[in-house]
């Protein structure tokens, strides 16, 4: 008698603990790690990028602002497009298209070539978030759920806090073309990691559309949607152009990268905070975390252009994006309004929407008013997120609420 064929669901991962999820856990937070890195490179770059490419700083911006909206506009659509797929090869397809896109960057003898190879990333990215998020949910059983989302979130703090500023110390070194190479090897290594670390997972089934909680569920998740949205709005407009401002300051070119460094390890204070605060009282953590923003970002409206304050109201103001990612993700998973895959796809989506409205709105108040008023147009547009999270009690509770159920 011949072998009893298993069934596929008997070979693929079943939930289990942190521990023993540690391999695919690793895999993901390496591949987050180099996404978030991928996005944001430009930033630190952006000055010398222009001057290369024979364009304007705030035309540079548009790097940004292309890529952001990319994944705005496609992360939902293709999330539903692709949910019946493989989670694994999917995501395998993700990590070559941004390999790729960064080749290209680094490759690329115009700035319309460069946009194209950034909108190749756009699309990968699109996809990433939505696949990571959910995927990391689906390796651990419900109670370890909160940890592991920690863990792979910690990937994408440590590539905003750390990733920028060492690719920024790299391209002022031997210039923005090796960065791009550099990040491309990186993105080709996560690939491999994710080959032989992460296990297949089954793909998710959709939520019970009798559930008389799905309502005020989806109201929840869509407050913490545009809360995420305002924040990264915020955030964006003055961090997108946070090398020009340094050199107004009077820091030199070669000083970028390393105060970029510095200020990245001081958010790692903040992502430290998260994990420390968010499973017992959330609400409080992220008001601490975005007062801290509002409050450097004034402090450096103030300052500017004098170098130490200007460092000295970055340091604060970094500090409290630290805890931003992991805590808007971990709001809108516990909101449990969609599956784990559109639940990431939605605050994905609205980051980026953040993210690329933020540089079109700092390009726009540079070309127009002025250098010195993007700080304070950053933290109007962060104070109406904690307006939004003081009226949405719900969304936003002062203790966390019961962990998801994971389909």
């Amino acid at each position: 008698m011949g072998a009893v064929r298993q069934p596929q669901s008997a070979r693929l991962w079943q939930p289990r603990t942190v521990r023993e999820a540690a391999g695919g856990i690793l895999a993901l937070t390496i591949a987050t790690f180099f996404a978030i890195t991928t996005e944001m490179l430009p930033v630190g770059v952006l000055p010398a990028m222009g001057d290369d490419l024979g364009v304007s700083e705030s035309i540079a911006g548009l790097l940004v602002t292309v890529y952001a909206f990319m994944v705005a506009a496609l992360a939902v659509p293709l999330t539903l497009w692709t949910r019946r797929m493989p989670r694994k090869g999917l995501l395998l397809v993700t990590l070559a298209a941004y390999t790729a896109g960064n080749l290209v960057v680094a490759m690329a003898p115009t700035f319309a070539v460069v946009a194209a190879g950034r909108a190749l990333g756009g699309i990968a990215h699109a996809l990433f978030f939505s696949l990571s998020i959910a995927y990391c949910s689906r390796l651990v059983r419900p109670e370890f759920t909160g940890r592991a989302l920690a863990l792979v979130t910690a990937g994408a703090s440590a590539g905003f806090v750390l990733g920028v500023p060492l690719s920024t110390s790299l391209g002022s070194a031997v210039g923005w073309r090796v960065a791009f190479g550099v990040l491309a090897a990186g993105c080709a290594i996560a690939l491999v990691s994710v080959v032989v670390l992460l296990p297949a997972v089954a793909v998710a089934t959709g939520s019970d559309p009798e559930d008389p909680e799905r309502g005020p569920r989806r109201g929840r998740l869509a407050a913490v949607s545009v809360t995420n949205a305002l924040v990264y709005l915020g955030q964006y407009s003055v961090y997108t152009y946070i090398a020009v401002i340094l050199l107004a300051s009077g820091l030199s070119a070669a000083g970028v990268g390393p105060v970029l460094l510095v200020l990245g390890g001081l958010g790692l204070v903040g992502t430290w905070f998260a994990a420390a605060t968010l499973d017992r009282r959330p609400r409080s953590s992220l008001l601490i975390a975005l007062s801290a923003m509002v409050v450097g970002l004034l402090g450096l409206g103030i300052a500017f252009p004098g170098l130490a304050g200007v460092l000295a109201a970055s340091a604060l103001w970094g500090a409290g994006f630290g805890a931003v990612a992991s805590s808007f993700q971990t709001a809108a998973i516990r909101t449990r309004g969609a599956t784990p895959d559109l639940v990431g796809a939605l605050v994905n989506a609205t980051a980026n929407i953040g993210i690329g409205g933020g540089a079109a709105i700092g390009g726009a108040v540079l070309a127009g008013i002025g250098l010195d008023w993007l700080p304070y147009c950053g933290a109007a547009l962060i104070l109406a997120g904690v307006i939004v999270i003081v009226a949405a009690r719900r969304a936003f509770p002062a203790s966390p609420v019961e962990a998801p159920t994971l389909a």
